[in-house]
This record gives structure tokens, sequence and C-alpha cells, in this order.
């Protein structure tokens, strides 16, 4: 009945209070029920789970395992295995340590080493990790496949390609474990294409730890060929997919850019979890689709996952780059109202979102409460700043920001020289330039120079800007190219266009703004023959001008609008609206 009753309360997966622990200790040292070690292996779980101060959790857990006398190494396997997955990879190697030093009559056996192996791939300790190898070498443990796997799964997690291949290679007997340790290594280590080469290489059917690691290799390489092989050859032998494979799918055609593949993957999915639905609301906020990134976002309300704070962050940039400022404002009082700990990350996400939804002093309140700032979070605000055409307070942001001890990043610099421009600061553009050089040793980007570009062209300085691309250590792309052309259009320097021309026509690829552009200046000059010319080359390369839109947020959901649009649902409203607009116009003598 004692037996009976013990059993049952250490199997529970819920962790035992302090008391009835030490309860249990007590009747499992006076009642001969410690010879059974199954019941010491669930002993040992609640060991691992009772955490007392991180220092000294190992060693006291392990002296009450040991005052039990284990005949086998099964129950301090459990507690090295079960403090690493309550997430303290320290303590599990320390028991084995302890284990070794203790000379007690439980020796390591081939479970041991894996487990502390596992401690340390979690723990990242090399050393450690070798310690672990030399013993299972000495114990004649090495030919065993479970350490070989927990060795190539070790050094793969170090970073260290190399052994975890020799380790491979010196085994005689392989399986779907060991291939996807080795595989997993590579694909930890950067070794994307080497990753793949392994999957080639496989001589036993994958598991979906494979699969998913190959997927992972398949979105860092960009190669939806060979992403989309491995999901035809999944479909082939599966009916249903699985959350594993499922989510490996979706990050794998999100980073290759296929975003109709991945919200295929997604709405196959039975059963979605916070990577599911991260995946895909990332991903859509990446390939520049944010209304269908808020859509998704409203579904996964009604679905029960929680979101956390990288969704939420990603939502906030939907709302940013739509101007939605209600969906916005509803995400920000749904971080207050669930109490969500503000990090500098998500603080950030916040305030730009207000900054690009036109409610700048909110951006500011709400900056100057965040209780972690980081450089994102003031480049956030002075670029607010910035697109306010308010530049002198986006320099005044700076110099706090310097003054706060935060070192100005590239970024930083891309923003405060934006701020220069919008507000004709040239002397101000100067000094930030040279400060960054000099004072930061920053090397300038294509932006920097840019931004200078247009600073100066603005100003109507055409030739000093042309002397700054003259001097850029890089070739000008097209943003730099086309700063100089807005110059040239607006101050009438049409002597400089035929020489951007010919710059232009030698850049591999470009986008068709710069060519518009340059057809606007020949056009306002008369010039239209080379019009025709320009627009000639936008269809010698399959270029189309992409049409102007707008975006207007009404009962929080957002509409569209292109310029030229005639079959939107909502046009006979509009043209309605705009026909009332007009006569009240004429009315008022306008």
């Amino acid at each position: 009945m004692l037996a009976s009753s013990l059993r049952a309360i250490l199997a529970s997966p819920t962790p035992l209070p302090a008391r009835a622990l030490l309860a249990a200790h007590a009747l499992l040292l006076t009642s001969g029920l410690a010879a059974d070690t199954a019941l010491l292996a669930h002993f040992a779980r609640h060991l691992a789970s009772a955490r007392g101060r991180p220092d000294d959790c190992s060693s006291s857990a392990f002296r009450a395992l040991l005052l039990l006398r284990p005949r086998c190494a099964h129950p301090f396997n459990a507690l090295i295995s079960h403090l690493t997955h309550a997430g303290d990879p320290s303590a599990a190697f320390r028991a084995f340590a302890l284990l070794l030093a203790s000379g007690a009559g439980a020796r390591p056996d081939g479970y041991t080493v894996p487990a502390a192996l596992k401690a340390c791939a979690r723990l990242g300790g090399l050393r450690e990790g070798r310690q672990a190898n030399a013993v299972a070498k000495k114990a004649g443990f090495l030919g065993r496949i479970p350490v070989q796997n927990a060795l190539v799964t070790f050094y793969g997690a170090c970073g260290q390609c190399g052994d975890a291949r020799r380790v491979f290679d010196e085994m005689t007997e392989r399986d779907a474990v060991s291939w996807t340790a080795l595989l997993s290594a590579f694909t930890k280590g950067g070794m994307f294409a080497e990753a793949l080469r392994v999957l080639g290489e496989m001589d036993v059917t994958p598991n979906e730890g494979t699969l998913a690691s190959a997927l992972v290799a398949c979105g860092r390489l960009g190669t939806a060929r060979a992403g989309k092989a491995v999901h035809g050859w999944y479909l082939k032998r599966e009916k249903e997919l699985s959350l594993i494979v499922g989510n490996a799918l979706l990050d794998m055609y999100v980073k290759c850019e296929k975003l109709d593949l991945a919200r295929r993957v997604f709405d196959m999915l039975l059963a979605r979890d916070i990577v599911s639905w991260t995946a895909m609301i990332s991903g859509l906020v990446q390939c520049k689709r944010p209304s269908e990134a808020l859509e998704v976002f409203n579904a996964m309300q009604t679905s029960g996952v929680k979101p956390d704070k990288v969704v939420l962050s990603t939502v906030l940039s939907a709302c940013a780059s739509l101007g939605a400022l209600e969906s916005g404002r509803w995400v920000h009082e749904y971080i207050e109202r669930k109490g969500i700990e503000w990090d500098a990350h998500l603080g950030t996400s916040v305030v730009d979102m207000y900054v690009k939804c036109g409610c700048l002093d909110t951006a500011v309140s709400i900056f100057q409460k965040m209780p972690l700032k980081n450089a994102s979070s003031w480049n956030a605000l002075i670029n607010g700043f910035a697109l306010h055409g308010r530049g002198r307070e986006a320099l005044d942001c700076f110099d706090r920001m310097v003054a706060s001890g935060l070192h100005p990043n590239e970024v930083t610099f891309i923003t405060v020289l934006g701020a220069c421009c919008h507000s004709g600061l040239v002397q101000e553009g100067r000094q930030l330039f040279e400060l960054m050089t000099k004072s930061y040793k920053l090397s300038p980007w294509e932006e920097h120079y840019g931004c200078m570009v247009d600073l100066l062209g603005r100003s109507g300085l055409i030739q000093e800007a042309y002397d700054v691309i003259k001097a850029m250590p890089m070739r000008p792309g097209v943003f730099t190219w086309g700063a100089l052309l807005s110059a040239c259009q607006a101050h009438g320097r049409m002597d400089f266009s035929q020489q951007i021309l010919m710059h232009v026509h030698e850049l591999e690829s470009s986008g068709n703004g710069v060519y518009v552009l340059l057809s606007n200046v020949y056009a306002v000059s008369d010039r239209w023959a080379d019009v025709r010319k320009a627009r000639g080359f936008m269809n010698e390369k399959g270029m189309q001008k992409e049409p102007g839109s707008s975006v207007i947020e009404v009962n929080g959901k957002t509409c569209e609008f292109l310029v030229g649009q005639q079959n939107h649902l909502c046009m006979d409203d509009v043209r309605a609206m705009l026909s009332v607009l007009m006569k009240q116009i004429h009315l008022d003598g306008l």
C-alpha cells in the first residue's frame, strides 16, 4: 500500500513542495523502496524541480540521492537530464562531476555521458564537454551510438563542425539521429550548403528533425527549389503535416519570399503554435504585405494562442507601415492591459508606430517613460523628428543620446542626416558627416552619401553634391543618382542630366524610379526625344512605373487606393462623394 502510494505521488508530473519531498525522501530511506531504481528516477526528477539557490542545487540534490545508495546510474542520469531540462545545465554538469568524484557504488554508464553532453551543449561548455568525452573514452563507451550521437550534437552546438564531422566519420554504425545531428551541426555553424550535401548522402530514412534542419538550410540559402523537393518528399510519405515540419516549411518559404506557398502551408496546419503565427506574420511584414499581416494577427486573437513580444513588435511594424493608428493603439493597450514587461525592442516598436502614424508627441511621451533604451530606440525618435520636419529637435535628441553614453551607429547617422535634409541644415549636416568618420570611425554607407547629396542638392549646391558622388569609395547606386537628379529638376540644372543618364545606364540593376525621374526632368525642358529614350530603357529592362497609392484606416480596417484605380469596391461611393465636394468647392467660390 505504501509502495503504491509513493509511486503514485512520485509519478505525478507536478513538482512536489519541499515538505512533501523531504517526507518522500524519509520514506525511501526507511521503507526499503530505495532499491527500486525506477522510483528513484522519479524522485530525482522532483529533486531537479525543487530548486534552491543555483549554486547549491546540484550538490544538495546529489547528496539527497546519494543517501539512498542507488545500485545503478539510472537515478543520477535522471537527475542530470532533468536539471538540464529545467534550464540549469550548469547544475546538471556539476551533478555529473560529483558522481565522478564521489566514489559511489553506482558508476556512470552509457547513458550518463550523453546526459552530461546534452547539458554541455546547452551550456556551450566546450571544455566541460571534452571532459565528458574523455570520461566516455576511459570507460569504453565511445563505440556506443547514443554516446557518439551526443558527441556530434555537442560539438555542433559549440560550433565545432570539424570535430562533429570527425566523430561522425569514425562511427561504424549510424542511425537517423546520427545524420540529423551532423546536418544540424552544419546548419547551426552556418555551413548550409554542406548541410544539404549531408542530406543527399543519407542512407537511412530522415526523421522530422532531419527535415526541419534541412529546411532551415534551404531558407538561409534562399533555395526554394531544394525546399520544395524536401516538401514534396515529405508529402509523399505523410498524410498530415506535422507541426515541426510545418513550421520549418513556413520559415523556409518566408525566407525564400514565397509568401503564397507559406500561406498554403500555414492553412494546412491542423494545429498552430506561437512559432507558426510568428513566422506567418513576420513573413508578411518583411515582404511588404502589412494588411495581410494584420488579418492574420486578428485571426490569431481567436485561436487561443497568446501573442508574445516578437509578434507584438512585428504587428506594430505593420501598423507603422500602414499608418494604422487605431490598430497600433489597440496593440499598445493590449501590452499595458496584459502587464507585458517592456524591453527596449518592444518599446522602440511602440515609439516607431506612433511616429509613423503622425503622433510624435505621444511617441516622445512613451520614449521618456521607457525603462530600457538602446540605439534603435533613439534612432526611432530622431527619425520621428526628421519625418515631421523638426530638424533642430532631431539634433538635440542626437546630442542627448551621446550624453546618455550610447554610441550612435550607422543607422543613427542616416536618421540625423535625413533630419538635416528635411530641415535644410546644410552646415550641421556637413559637421555630422565629418563627426561620423573622424570621431566615431564609422565607414559611411551609400545611404549616408545619398543623404549628403540630397542635403546639398536641395540647397542648390549641385556641384558640391556631384563632388561628393565622385569622392565615394563605392559605386553610386540608384538612390544617390536619384537624389542628384531630383536636385537638378528642382533647380533647373539640365547640364548634369546627360552625365547622370550615362552613369545610370551602367548600373547592372536599378529600379524604375531613376528613369521615371529622368524622363520628368527632360519633359520639363521639352526634350521629348530624350523622354522617349528614357522610357525606352525602361521597356528594354522590363520595368513598369509603380502606381502611387494611399492607405486610410476606418474602424480599425485599412483600405488601399491606387492612382487611377477604377475597380475598387467603393469606387461608386468615392465618385459620389467627390462630386459633392466639387460642387461645394464651386459654391464656396474656390
